[in-house]
């Protein structure tokens, strides 16, 4: 059962790699995960560079939060994160 200090999770599955479409995003837009780290801050994501990596290489699960300002941040919306094509 979910408390109020619980915090929801994405879990990344075998066939969706949330981490690396990120990683991919950030690296054509030419932004360091430094400078990642600090827009997340800035946009009220407590993360840590560390966390943030992890997050890249699919070791630690993101947040809601964390993909919603991931999404403000790279001007994309959930479906770019998540790797969803359109069924055309």
């Amino acid at each position: 059962m979910k408390n109020n200090n619980s915090i929801d999770r994405i879990i990344q599955i075998d066939d969706t790699n949330i981490g690396k479409n990120i990683a991919r995003l950030r690296k054509s837009m030419n932004i360091r995960q430094t400078d990642m780290v600090a827009k997340l801050q800035l946009k009220g994501v407590n993360i840590s560079v560390y966390s943030y990596n992890r997050i890249e290489k699919g070791t630690q699960n993101p947040t809601v939060s964390f993909l919603y300002a991931c999404c403000l941040i790279l001007n994309c919306d959930m479906n770019t994160l998540f790797d969803f094509q359109s069924q055309s």
